[in-house]
């Protein structure tokens, strides 16, 4: 799991509602609930989301903000030993054995990218496949960070046809001066409701997604780097110098320190 993701969501919360409570006590908290403005607010900007994509699109991206809690799976290091691991046993052992290599793996990227080596396609078709097929997967994920980058423009925006909505109502009760105070804050409050949508939830989940999402690209990259580059019967310790360009000075060193360093 990843715990900065609920770590973030849950201290900007504890810290609204410390805001608040400060010096009004806990009973303030009913005065920042209104239904109307929330359904204005949620209910607007969720509605307007819906029109711009399909149902099962729009599912699609709300369940999408179970990724941000999911620990990352992108080991770039884990990565680069395995393209060393299958380059020595194809300096070994031929391509051809990397066929039954290529069974034990997981990635299915990857294995896709060896198969193909293995039944003697060109090089350059096997990049062409290979960054074709990550392209796509680019443009998917893409597709749930705009999801949330449009759904937390929404929100300020309804937030603000609601805060008219209430100053219009405001205004044709200017005979009651009782009334003013609390119809100003019940306006108020639709303006605060887009903003928390869009500040507490929507921009930590997309820059989350995006995150995840350049993580993804790398290591893809590393993938067809490394394979093209068995391919081309290149020494395993030139293919190893040539992925650590991918790494950070960090990362370079919690490799070598891992055993990241082969033989050719």
């Amino acid at each position: 799991m990843d715990i900065a993701t609920l770590i973030g969501l849950l201290v900007c919360f504890a810290l609204c509602i410390f805001g608040i409570v400060w010096g009004n006590g806990i009973s303030a908290v009913v005065s920042f609930l209104d239904v109307p403005s929330a359904l204005i607010t949620f209910g607007g900007a969720f509605m307007c989301i819906l029109a711009s994509y399909s149902i099962p699109e729009y599912i699609a991206g709300f369940k999408s903000i179970t990724l941000t809690f999911k620990a990352s799976d992108q080991n770039v290091s884990n990565i680069i030993k395995k393209v060393i691991d299958l380059s020595n046993v194809a300096r070994k052992e031929g391509l051809l054995s990397l066929e039954e290599a290529a069974a034990e793996l997981d990635d299915a990227f990857m294995k896709k990218g060896i198969l193909l080596i293995v039944d003697g396609t060109d090089p350059e078709l096997v990049r062409a496949i290979m960054e074709t097929e990550m392209v796509n997967i680019d443009a998917r994920h893409r597709g749930k960070i705009g999801f949330w980058e449009n759904l937390g423009a929404m929100g300020p925006a309804w937030g603000m046809i609601g805060t008219l909505i209430g100053l219009v109502n405001m205004l044709q009760n200017m005979s009651d001066p009782s009334s003013i105070g609390p119809a100003m804050a019940v306006a108020l409050l639709t303006t605060l409701y887009g903003s928390l949508l869009a500040n507490w939830i929507c921009a930590p989940v997309g820059a989350k997604l995006k995150l995840r999402n350049e993580e993804e690209m790398q290591t893809k990259e590393i993938m067809i780097e490394g394979l093209l580059s068995i391919q081309a019967g290149e020494n395993p310790r030139v293919i190893e110098e040539k992925l650590k360009s991918f790494l950070t000075p960090a990362e370079k060193a919690a490799l070598e320190a891992q055993g990241g360093d082969q033989d050719g």
